[in-house]
């Protein structure tokens, strides 16, 4: 296989993994932004929402952008102003400086996300086979390696974390830089064109972004809920914070070997299969009503969601980078509001049922899976 192309995948690999690792950092220590700021609960929700703003602002910008010649420079722009935003937001001491810097964040986010993921639907082009799950399973990777660096770096002041991060992820941009430049359609045998950029964005894109608010609702469940789940059930602290270290390993393993499966079952099968075990995962931790089981069931949900997005994006890549960006962006509605809706079953039924919400929707991702995917052909 031409070397270029494996360097390609390795540098796109290195673009998730590294968005992965300043996510998780960003979200483990905004205790301490929070304290540093002395910002209250309704102020951090303002901060949160600058921030997705700024990324939804972002992803449609990228979108518009992401043409084969102008990858590299997203790429590139998208994670060094990343990295810099990190950095600024770790000197942020008010909340008015912490909003002007979360919506660059947010923005960055959004921009150096649609880059990598139009990258990775080229490559896995060019590769001639699936490649897509192998490199988000990059960025669960880098999200649980970010976790476990700002829990090893609790005693530092976050300040001091965003900015070594932020420099770290700067320098390893710089020094790829000119390897980077190659990943345009300069290059033909590296990233090669897929279909059209159609616009507007034909119905099945927009069920495609439905279906990625579904299993992103999911994942935002299982940031903000598993552990409470868990801690309910009278768990303590620490058996209670792995749960959602549990369904990041299970999101792990499954994208590490979705591409195999993929391969040979095809992504409508992975998708359906996955979501139906994904469904059931869930429903029987939530409703068992014993801790082990509730662990299992939070591991099985990660696992069986694995495989969704890295499909999803490979479809709405037939449609061009906006499709992309217009599936990304209604995703990450679903990742923002899932938790708020969660909450809001949970006041007036139980938790337990609440948690039956993404369960359901696991369930309907399965029955629309093969009309969606197997539907999408350039």
């Amino acid at each position: 296989m031409d070397t270029s192309l494996r360097r390609s995948r390795a540098l796109l690999t290195g673009y998730f993994l590294g968005l992965g690792v300043v996510m998780a950092v960003w979200g483990a220590r905004m205790p301490a932004v929070q304290h540093a700021a002395h910002l209250t609960t309704g102020s951090l929700s303002l901060v949160l929402l600058a921030a997705a703003v700024g990324m939804v602002a972002g992803l449609q910008a990228g979108g518009r952008l992401a043409r084969p010649d102008r990858l590299p420079a997203l790429l590139i722009g998208g994670a060094v102003a990343l990295a810099a935003a990190l950095a600024v937001l770790g000197q942020c001491r008010t909340l008015a400086s912490l909003l002007a810097a979360a919506v660059v964040f947010g923005a960055a986010h959004g921009v150096l996300d649609v880059a990598a993921n139009t990258g990775a639907v080229r490559c896995q082009i060019a590769f001639g086979k699936p490649i897509m799950s192998s490199l988000h399973a990059a960025y669960s990777i880098g999200a649980l390696g970010g976790a476990a660096l700002a829990a090893a770096t609790a005693g530092t002041a976050h300040s001091t974390l965003f900015l070594a991060v932020g420099a770290a992820l700067t320098t390893s941009v710089l020094v790829t830089g000119a390897r980077t430049l190659t990943l345009s359609g300069a290059d033909p045998t590296t990233l090669r064109p897929q279909g059209t950029d159609r616009d507007p964005a034909p119905r099945r894109v927009w069920l495609l972004g439905a279906l990625a608010a579904a299993s992103l609702l999911g994942e935002g469940a299982a940031a903000d809920w598993a552990a409470v789940h868990v801690h309910s059930l009278h768990a303590g602290t620490a058996v209670a914070a792995s749960a959602f270290a549990l369904y990041s390993t299970g999101m792990a393993i499954g994208r590490l070997t979705g591409d195999r499966l993929t391969t040979r079952f095809g992504a409508p099968a992975v998708v359906r299969a996955g979501a139906v075990l994904a469904a059931v995962g869930l429903t029987t931790g939530v409703l068992a009503d014993s801790v082990p089981a509730a662990l299992a069931g939070w591991a099985v949900f990660g696992l069986g969601l694995s495989g969704t997005v890295p499909c999803l994006i490979t479809a709405a890549g037939s449609h061009g980078p906006r499709a992309v960006a217009t599936v990304s962006v209604t995703g990450y509605l679903g990742l923002l509001a899932g938790p708020a809706v969660i909450g809001a079953l949970a006041t007036i039924t139980t938790l337990p049922t609440a948690l039956l919400l993404p369960a359901l929707l696991a369930a309907a991702l399965a029955a629309l899976a093969r009309h969606a995917l197997e539907s999408t052909a350039p």
